[in-house]
């Protein structure tokens, strides 16, 4: 007579090895895309301060208040502090926004972190960032918290020290005069030491010396060669040219950065920087949203992202 057989039941092993995983993985995820976490500052030039924390109270005050009611319309901006006029503009199939900016001091261009906070998966839309600081012109940054790496100063205040190897940084100093450096070749606190009060670490550099400096093929990491764009420049002292294109949809194609450079060439930028694009891309302008925003989605517009940064005009 056969004898029977005893079914064996091994340890289920490989099962408690996947939920692991997953489950490992669904955390890294979300500490990595959405679990907000505060950091602390590194450094500041400001030498009166010198306790500085994660939380962003350093914003560069302002010599003088304006002296003169602001005559204000849909599309500018004046007092006896700030001139500023924008315009819609069309090329190449696009769609795109141009804020010619002066000042009398460049105190008046600041920037401001979300939630006035440093740190990862801290965000919120330009539109609550500008009506949080009262700015009058409000874009999109460099959105340094989707990246672990990049030099992050803003108002004085060292962020984060970590260069992105051979990528341009856009510097912008007490004066408020531009300059581009490449993170490889200089460190955040010698940046900071010689006076930077801000420093972006998107890129790359449209326009230097008058000069464009990208070409029909470069891009931005995996983008698209026709996006939503943000870039900011300066045409002279305390005088800033801002352009902002809607992209993405069947009114507006997009820029590719070559067009976006000769756009700001052609405004008259001797130097010009491209900040964060796509979904980010956003321009407010008196707590209106100027531009279409598509928050990321191809086809639709009129949705802001949540990003970690802005730079505003106001006081």
């Amino acid at each position: 007579m056969a004898k029977k057989r005893r079914k064996k039941h091994g340890f289920p092993f490989f099962s408690i090895y996947s939920l692991l995983i997953t489950g490992f993985t669904g955390f890294v995820l979300l500490d990595t895309f959405v679990l907000p976490k505060s950091y602390q500052a590194i450094a500041s030039n400001e030498t009166a301060s010198t306790e500085k924390t994660g939380t962003d109270t350093s914003s560069t005050s302002t010599t003088s208040t304006s002296s003169s009611e602001a005559v204000v319309t849909d599309t500018s901006y004046s007092d006896d502090n700030i001139q500023i006029q924008i315009t819609t503009e069309e090329a190449d199939g696009t769609t795109y926004y141009v804020a010619d900016i002066q000042v009398s001091d460049p105190s008046y261009l600041q920037t401001a972190l979300a939630n006035d906070t440093y740190g990862r998966n801290i965000k919120e839309t330009v539109s609550e960032m500008a009506s949080d600081k009262s700015a009058i012109l409000a874009i999109n940054g460099d959105y340094y918290g989707f990246r672990d790496t990049g030099y992050v100063v803003r108002n004085g205040v060292l962020y984060r020290d970590t260069a992105e190897a051979d990528t341009d940084a856009l510097v912008i100093d007490s004066d408020g005069n531009f300059s581009v450096v490449n993170q490889s070749d200089v460190t955040a606190e010698s940046l900071l030491e010689d006076g930077a009060t801000q420093v972006f670490s998107f890129g790359p550099t449209l326009v230097e010396d008058g000069e464009i400096t990208v070409s029909t093929s470069d891009e931005v990491g995996q983008s698209m060669s026709s996006n939503p764009r943000t870039a900011i420049g300066q045409i002279s002292e305390n005088h800033y040219i801002i352009v902002v294109s809607d992209g993405r949809t069947d009114e507006s194609e997009g820029f590719s950065l070559y067009q976006l450079a000769q756009v700001m060439q052609s405004k008259g930028a001797t130097i010009a920087y491209n900040l964060d694009g796509g979904g980010s891309s956003t321009m407010v302008f008196n707590g209106t949203v100027v531009n279409n925003p598509v928050a990321g989605a191809q086809g639709s517009s009129g949705s802001e992202r949540s990003v970690s940064d802005m730079i505003y005009i106001g006081y």
